[in-house]
């Protein structure tokens, strides 16, 4: 069986809109329809002109509408790019994972063009760590370690153009490794403002 790896960043899940798919009854747009629809004509002129001095607002719930509307489930947490390396199915939806081949191609360099540096945290206990491990992985097992190594003192890419990627593993990357990936990103946006 192939081990899944997630990967950070990942972006927790969000509803994704099809093309033709309708909007949800409570987003912005269907709520300002249904009050002019079911609203007195005052009630409608306000909502008319509200629309009207604020074009920006409006542009804005368009194009949040349009973002929703395309399938951007490849983009990282930020949206700000695609996930560099292929995905697959996991047992945590809020999370990415990555296949064991995808791991050998990273770790000898097929993505180097794109990838600066990459962190393999091991989450196993230190007896399993030490049996064998994924060359150049670190053991993390703790959640104080993961902090202080990854928190304290984040690692930046020196070039702009290449990213550092982080992946955490366990046994068989069920409950361990997704776990302490859930828990930095936990941690992550408790000290920066998402999607810093």
């Amino acid at each position: 069986a192939a081990l899944h790896l997630p990967l950070l960043p990942g972006s927790a899940p969000r509803p994704v809109l099809k093309q033709g798919q309708p909007l949800d009854r409570d987003t912005p747009a269907r709520a300002k329809h249904q009050r002019r629809v079911a609203g007195s004509p005052e009630q409608e002129a306000s909502v008319e002109l509200a629309v009207w001095l604020e074009p920006s607002r409006s542009a804005q719930l368009v194009e949040i509408e349009n973002l929703l509307a395309n399938d951007n489930q490849d983009l990282i947490g930020d949206f700000s790019k695609p996930h560099l390396l292929p995905t697959v199915e996991g047992t945590d939806p809020s999370l990415k994972y990555i296949s064991p081949g995808t791991l050998a191609a990273v770790l000898t360099g097929h993505f180097s063009s794109s990838i600066e540096s990459t962190i393999v945290v091991d989450c196993r206990s230190p007896y399993e760590f030490e049996g064998g491990h994924v060359k150049g992985a670190v053991n993390l097992p703790l959640q104080r370690d993961v902090e202080e190594f990854l928190l304290e003192q984040p690692i930046v890419p020196l070039d702009a153009s290449k990213r550092v990627i982080i992946i955490f593993h366990c046994e068989f990357s069920i409950e361990r490794g997704p776990k302490m990936c859930k828990f930095l990103r936990e941690r992550d946006r408790c000290c920066h403002e998402y999607p810093q």
